[in-house]
This record gives structure tokens, sequence and C-alpha cells, in this order.
């Protein structure tokens, strides 16, 4: 695909809010165009009286006649993107109802987004970048194999992470928290080399991802520089062995969260952020840091604990923090503390995101925080179902990055 990624906006109240021209620029950042689908006066009162929802914005309404128009192929775009404002109840049904709708009657890449006045291009890049990605590379995300020898390198808020793979098989791995991010990254790439006996010169193609995805990825001369949310759902069915068919992703990180629903490993709907550190991983290592525990030893606590009679509000991480105080100066036990902790941050991003997407199983938890078996428990508790953690589900990005950075080895040699 040559030209740019067209990508339908349908949202309310994007001009009035003055964030329309942070949406246009994140598009442009990715080589990609955002258009309103043109329709009719009839197609609206038409389309808008058959979807069942009667709303009194006439922007919702020309955002209910958009979708029809591209479900039923009247406009033709590469992918949806669904806004409107944070602060408004109605908007925010529609968003959700829309959502579901064009990602049932249809196979665009979808990404809804609830915004606010402060809603900046920088914020909406990583969501932007994830659609065009999905619909310039759905050839190469639907790889189901690695092959050759590849490094993977996930450069995240907390941690870096890197993976060298060699014909579908991990052979070496490397982690370290992430301080000064090129000097993590050359640890973890010694590292993994080292334990995969090899050296820089027998890797045949390298992916890098995360926030620092960009610096390392010109570092490291790196072949498929991609965002998160692409890379770290085909990690994730990879491992999870789950490539065909449907599956939910969800990556509770240590800045923010991610929930997404694939389909044969390609993403189809997803959302990320979160309104507070609160519903983070950020929010787990301060507990633990209050219970004077490692964070490797938050989850078997919280295991031992029951989390019903110990208030806590992690929606913000200020309240979360006076209430895990709270809780322990009025005798709650360090064990019923952590499974609060873990509970807290779960119901927040059931509320917060999982909301956002079509929950369908296997439902797999990848990333750092699903090592800690308390958080585990309560989100299987929330969604009334197993969780699946994969082995190596910390490195799930440097795993997706590797597995689709092998597509690039033939390009090298023709």
């Amino acid at each position: 695909m040559s030209r740019p990624v067209r990508i339908a906006q349908l949202t309310c109240g994007a001009e009035y809010s003055g964030v329309q021209n942070e949406i246009a620029e994140a598009a442009r950042a990715v080589d990609a165009e955002v258009f309103y689908p043109d329709i009719s006066l009839r197609d609206l009162r038409r389309d808008f009286g058959s979807f069942g929802l009667n709303v009194k914005s006439p922007d919702l309404k020309l955002a209910i006649a958009r979708a029809e128009a591209l479900v039923t192929g009247k406009v033709e775009a590469d992918a949806v993107f669904i806004g409107s404002c944070f602060r408004c109840a109605e908007a925010a049904i529609v968003r959700t109802e829309l959502r579901r709708y064009i990602h049932m009657n249809s196979t665009l890449p979808v990404v809804s987004y609830s915004f606010t006045e402060r809603t900046t291009s920088g914020t909406l890049l990583t969501r932007m970048e994830a659609l065009t990605t999905i619909a310039r590379r759905r050839a190469l995300l639907a790889r189901e194999e690695q092959t050759g020898i590849t490094m993977g390198v996930d450069s995240g808020s907390s941690t870096t992470k890197c993976i060298v793979m060699k014909d579908n098989e991990i052979i070496g791995t490397g982690w370290e928290p992430t301080t000064e991010v090129l000097r993590s990254s050359d640890k973890v790439v010694a590292d993994a080399l080292e334990e995969a006996g090899l050296t820089m010169n027998d890797i045949e193609a390298i992916g890098t991802t995360g926030y620092g995805r960009f610096l390392i990825g010109k570092h490291l001369n790196a072949d498929l520089i991609q965002e998160e949310l692409t890379v770290n759902s085909k990690g994730a069915v990879y491992l999870a062995d789950t490539q065909h068919g449907p599956a939910t992703v969800i990556d509770i990180g240590g800045m923010d969260n991610k929930a997404i629903s694939v389909m044969d490993g390609i993403p189809g709907t997803f959302t990320m952020g979160g309104i507070c550190a609160g519903a983070s991983g950020r929010f787990l290592e301060m507990t633990a840091k209050r219970l004077g525990v490692d964070i490797t030893e938050l989850g078997p606590l919280a295991m031992k604990g029951l989390s019903a009679g110990v208030p806590m509000n992690s929606y913000c991480i200020v309240f979360g923090t006076q209430s895990l105080v709270n809780a322990l100066a009025a005798g709650s036990t360090p064990e019923d503390v952590a499974a609060a902790a873990c509970h807290s941050v779960a119901e927040q991003v059931f509320e917060q995101q999982l909301q956002e997407v079509d929950i369908r199983e296997p439902v797999i938890m990848v990333g750092g925080t699903s090592l800690i078996q308390g958080l585990v428990r309560a989100m299987g508790e929330l969604l009334q179902t197993e969780i699946i953690v994969p082995h190596h589900s910390q490195y799930i990005g440097a795993t997706g990055s590797a597995l689709l950075a092998s597509g690039f080895i033939d390009r090298k040699k023709e």
C-alpha cells in the first residue's frame, strides 16, 4: 500500500474540544490521513433510525450513519478511529456500540478513544501507528512461524527485554530494568546473545518495540521498528499457541495498559492507556515496597489473602497509597492488603478498558505483571474465566518483534 492509509473518523466533539488538529497530526506522522465518510441526508435519516439507539446529539447520529456507510461498503476505508469526549455518557455508549458493530460486520481495524481538551498528537500516535500497521502489514502480521536467526528488543517504561530466536524457538533471553535506554538495551542484547551462544554477526534480522523503539532501532540498525500494540498481540498468541481463532490479550504495564481483541493473530479492536498509574503495575510496585517485600513476592503473598475486607482505591495512585496506609493502620494483614491491591488494579482495568474491547476466550495475560499470581487470580474472578499466562509472558514484545522481523530476511536476500 503505497498511498497514505485512509482512516475513517467517527467522532463527536473533536472540533469543539480543540483536538481535531491533534488527531490529524498524529495520522500524518504515520503517513495516514483521517477523513469523514460522506453520506447524504437520506442516509443519515435511514441509517440512524435502523441502528436502534435513540441518541439526541446530531454529531452522534452522524457518526452512526457514517459507520453504516463503512460496513455496507458505500465508503471505502483502511481503518476506523472512533472518538468522543470522556465527559459524555451518551457518547460513551455510542462509542462502544459503534466499535462492536464495525468489528462484528467488517474486517476494518478499529480503535476507540475518549479524549479531553488536553489530548495531544503524541498521546494518539501509538494508536494511529497500530491502525496503519494493521492496514499495511496484514500479511506480515499473519506470519505464524519465525525462521532464521532473529532478535527482538522491547524497551519498556520499567524494563528492557531481548529475545533471540532460531527457527521458531527462543534460544536466548535478556532482562534489565530500564535506566539509560541505550545502556539497558546493550546489556540485554549481550545477555541474550551469550545465552544463545551467538554474536551479532549471526543475527539475520532485528525488530524493536516499546517506548525506546526508535532510539534503539537506529542504534541497532533494526529492520522492523513497530509499536507495541500489534507486536505484543503477536507475541502473546505465539507464546500461548493460540494463533488461530479469537483471543483477548491483556497487558498491564508499568505506565499504561493494553487490551487487544485478536483474530487469527491480527488485532481487530484495541485500547491503550489508563487514567492514572493507580491502575497499572506501578501501583503494585508501590504496594510491595510499602509491605516491605520484593515485587516478585507480592503475588504469592496476595494468594494467601482475601481482598473483600480491605477498602482499596487505586483509581488514583495517591488515594491508593492512602488506602494502603489506612488498611495497615486498621490492622489488616499484609496478605489481605496485597490481595486487595491486586483486586483493585484488576477492577480498574476492567472498568476503564475492558469495556472497550470484545472479551473473547482464551484470555491471555502478558507482561511482567502477569507473573503476579494474585493479579491474575483477580482478573480471572472479574472476567469469570480462566486466564492463560504463557511461558516467557514477560517477553511478549521482544518475542513478537523477533517473530515479525524474520519476514525481512528474504527481502535482504533478494
